[in-house]
């Protein structure tokens, strides 16, 4: 039972605290916000991305083979996203783009901006480039299209792999997300904001009522002094509080 109230008086406290300086706190909060907005703003190049949608179908129109072609193309898509991003696609990819839109960026910078997806049990491969120019993001993912089906049908030794949605330029940029860095900034000001105060809280050695000489200290309250400055003079008024228990003991 004391457990529980010792409980409850700490968050209450707490909870007095956070009252206290909440002012200090909503001021902590408004500063985060404005460092995210600046950072995400002036400081956080934009990237923009473009993706080009591969088919990988074999072109079998005889019915009763068609099913175990769809399976085939299915266990060959795996293998077809591993050679996107390898060296033999993407190395003439770069000699293009360096020559048809001046790419300024080496061969591990292309692998890292594409990114292969697949939806479970799809035919469709999605390439997709991220770079900090929206055209040359959609150059990139059109070259490696083209490369990639004409460099499969010589390793494969086969023609099932076709272009069903080309890349096109996206002005709108894919990063930074502003409105997530402005919540996080807001989170993050807030908790500091919290911090602070609980901190100066508990550094905060000064005696703010008696109770605490009492209860805490365990020391016995003789009496408050208070100092009144009326211009030149000092004024101090004394209340002296009896401390009755020595009288006590003597009747006994």
């Amino acid at each position: 039972m004391s457990e529980q109230t010792n409980n409850t008086v700490d968050l209450n406290r707490i909870f007095s605290i956070l009252r206290a300086n909440l002012l200090n706190i909503v001021l902590c909060a408004v500063v985060g916000t404005v460092i995210a907005l600046i950072v995400s703003y002036f400081f956080v190049t934009p990237k923009y991305s473009s993706t080009i949608d591969l088919l990988v179908s074999q072109k079998d129109t005889n019915t009763q083979t068609q099913y175990t072609a769809q399976q085939a193309d299915l266990q060959a898509i795996n293998t077809y996203k591993d050679v996107l991003k390898k060296s033999i696609i993407l190395t003439p990819v770069l000699k293009k783009i360096r020559e048809n839109v001046n790419y300024q960026g080496d061969l591990s910078d292309l692998q890292s901006s594409v990114d292969i997806s697949n939806q479970t049990n799809s035919q469709v491969i999605s390439v997709t480039v991220t770079d900090k120019n929206a055209y040359i993001a959609t150059d990139i993912a059109n070259e490696i299209g083209t490369i990639f089906t004409e460099k499969i049908k010589k390793m494969m030794k086969i023609d099932n792999v076709t272009v069903v949605n080309k890349a096109t330029v996206n002005p709108t940029p894919v990063s930074p997300n502003k409105k997530l860095n402005v919540l996080i900034g807001l989170l993050l000001g807030s908790l500091i904001g919290i911090c602070i105060s609980l901190i100066k809280e508990l550094l905060d050695t000064t005696v703010k009522d008696s109770n605490f000489l009492r209860e805490e200290l365990d020391l016995i309250n003789l009496g408050f002094i208070y100092h009144i400055n009326n211009g030149n003079k000092d004024y101090r008024v004394v209340e002296v509080i009896t401390d009755t228990s020595n009288e006590e003991d003597r009747r006994i």
